[in-house]
């Protein structure tokens, strides 16, 4: 075997987790190698991935440190308000406030967070193109299109094997190649969760009035309704419905799937043109028994894949990348073996409640509000208004939903590691 083959961590998995824990290593002086199925190039396609990401402030702090915030900016829509309407049809949160409307304020917390907004709504193909260009930057190896066939922990480092016959060995092997991570299969490590039986249908709209940086969450009796502001007087669409639903608007005609989108989307931002293609995700709950095993980790999709009804999906794997990287950093400058046991525990210890609590809480949500029982209704309605009326309690939601409390790994608070 050739020096080259030789790493500190092999990253399963090129996306927008494993990319950006890449550059957070590499930065902190780990010899990695990124390894995809998919050629790097084809990630940075309109049609790879049509949705956008509400990205926190306390992560952006994160892209800003390793050297991406500034390409993202141009491309990024600051979230200064967001409205929550619990309604039988879309248009509500346009009307006086009722009891059943909450609302989310940026400014209520500026002089906490610096100014920032509530989030940034980037489009993933411009985060997925910020951080190739980085990667390329920074020198960092990626082999793709390459598969991993088979990972094997032995006494000091692992083997990776790759489909083309390629022997990778590395101190750690991170799996972040999402819901069907076979680093975590590799691993023996389980998944717990469950289909919601609906699916987002995603699609990007041209808006006829400016959106005035506003992002609309409608709850609907067949799921969450979201409009979710992008430059250039653009919205992101993400609409749950049932999978056939999803399926059937996904194909449907430009003029049925309009007379549909009319109906929810309301006229409040005057004419709505959809631009480019619709995209359905199936949504499901998928929780990782562990977040590590012998010279393993898992960060993204690949430890917990949640309902996207808060936005937090990314931000959730982004902050296993900061504190995945602080904490092998950490030890390699310590002299001491980065893929030992004890090592890796400190990670899992580190985002193991803090993963396990927001899954939970998603898919409570999710459960609460994907329905129209009457007795329900009233109950979320009270707490909805309850929590309007309540500043400090929606302080602490906003503070919560900006990724600014709780135990923040450097990067997070704009700090390199």
């Amino acid at each position: 075997m050739t020096q080259a083959d030789r790493y500190d961590v092999v990253i399963a998995g090129a996306g927008m987790a494993g990319a950006t824990f890449a550059l957070a290593a590499a930065q902190g002086g780990l010899k990695v190698v990124l390894v995809d199925p998919q050629p790097f190039s084809a990630q940075l396609a309109p049609t790879f991935d049509g949705r956008s990401t509400a990205i926190a402030f306390s992560t952006f702090r994160m892209l800003d440190a390793l050297g991406v915030g500034e390409a993202l900016r141009p491309h990024a829509c600051r979230m200064e308000h967001i409205l929550v309407t619990d309604g039988r049809r879309p248009g509500a949160a346009s009307r006086a406030a009722s009891a059943a409307w909450l609302r989310f304020d940026a400014d209520e917390i500026g002089d906490r967070n610096g100014g920032e907004p509530l989030g940034y709504m980037v489009e993933n193909r411009r985060i997925r193109s910020a951080l190739a260009e980085a990667i390329t930057d920074a020198g960092i190896e990626v082999r793709s299109p390459a598969a991993v066939s088979a990972v094997e922990a032995g006494l000091g480092f692992s083997t990776v094997t790759l489909a083309d016959g390629s022997v990778l060995t590395a101190s750690v092997v991170v799996g972040a190649e999402g819901r069907g991570s076979l680093v975590r299969q590799a691993a023996g490590i389980d998944t717990t969760g469950w289909s919601y039986g609906q699916s987002g249908v995603v699609a990007t709209v041209d808006l006829e009035r400016d959106h005035g940086n506003v992002a609309h969450e409608y709850f609907l009796p067949a799921g969450p309704f979201a409009i979710l502001p992008l430059t250039e007087r653009r919205a992101s669409l993400v609409w749950t419905e049932t999978t056939r639903r999803a399926e059937a608007l996904r194909d449907a005609s430009d003029e049925a799937f309009y007379s549909h989108l009319r109906r929810r989307f309301g006229d409040f931002l005057g004419r709505v043109t959809v631009s480019g293609p619709r995209f359905v995700y199936p949504l499901s709950l998928q929780l990782a028994e562990g977040l590590t095993a012998p010279r393993t980790a898992l960060i993204g999709d690949a430890a917990h894949a949640v309902h996207p009804v808060a936005g937090q999906g990314l931000n959730m794997g982004l902050k296993d990348a900061a504190a995945l990287a602080e904490v092998l950093i950490e030890a390699m400058r310590l002299g001491e073996d980065i893929g030992a046991e004890t090592t890796l525990d400190r990670y899992a210890r580190w985002r193991r409640f803090d993963n396990a609590a927001l899954a939970a809480g998603f898919d409570a949500f999710v459960r609460l509000f994907s329905n129209d029982v009457a007795p329900i209704r009233l109950a979320r309605d009270l707490g909805i208004a309850a929590v309007n009326r309540i500043a400090p309690l929606r302080r602490s939601f906003m503070h919560e939903a900006g990724g600014a409390t709780g135990d923040l790994p450097r990067l997070l608070r704009g700090e390199a590691v």
